[in-house]
């Protein structure tokens, strides 16, 4: 059975989900800058990271980060460079024509492909599984039911934020087309953002 402090463990989420980072960024400037339906593409690429973290928890890889730190470093140091790469992209997402930017940095797969590396190469992400997930699992029984029942928590939770997120970037942006002035604030914004996660996750320390 999982902690019967069940609703404190759906209030931290909450608490998590709704505080900015690279992956509310990539859901809404994708929405944003392409169209809801990308939005919840990368909402669904974030969820599957989401449960692939999980697993990971489940299956101890913390215990591996902390007994060899070299492996947090590198993921550590991939993610950084994934985040200037995308702040980047998105600075530059206004040159040349309008069109092709928005299928080089937004269409389909890609899409799923940029939310689910998005939280995928952020140790942090996987970090706050490890660490969360432990403080509602009951040793005196069995964990894979405990781990399945909070992870799926953990994943649904995050996905309705993100559908939410998408949906609301896309009304946004349309309201506002054609106002270049917000635009460029907008997309100012956003690459701000994974600047900051990436000069955070260069200076973290173990």
């Amino acid at each position: 059975m999982a902690h019967p402090d069940l609703w404190l463990f759906v209030a931290a989420l909450v608490t998590v989900y709704l505080l900015p980072g690279p992956d509310m960024a990539m859901v809404v400037s994708t929405s944003a800058m392409g169209d809801e339906k990308d939005g919840l593409l990368v909402a669904l690429g974030l969820a599957a990271s989401r449960a692939f973290h999980v697993t990971l928890s489940a299956i101890g890889l913390a215990a591996a980060f902390k007994t060899h730190p070299v492996l947090f470093d590198m993921v550590r140091w991939v993610g950084a460079a994934y985040f200037v790469w995308i702040a980047w992209k998105i600075v530059r997402s206004g040159k040349g024509s309008a069109s092709a930017n928005k299928i080089e940095a937004h269409t389909g797969m890609a899409a799923l492909q940029r939310g689910f590396l998005t939280n995928l190469v952020n140790p942090k992400a996987f970090m706050f599984c490890a660490l969360l997930l432990p403080q509602f699992i009951s040793v005196q029984a069995p964990l894979f039911p405990q781990y399945a029942l909070l992870g799926s928590i953990l994943v649904g939770i995050g996905f309705i934020f993100d559908v939410i997120f998408a949906v609301v970037a896309d009304r946004f942006a349309k309201k506002f087309e054609g106002a270049k002035a917000v635009q460029k604030i907008a997309k100012a914004v956003f690459a701000s953002v994974f600047l900051i996660a990436a000069i955070r996750l260069a200076v973290a320390g173990i």
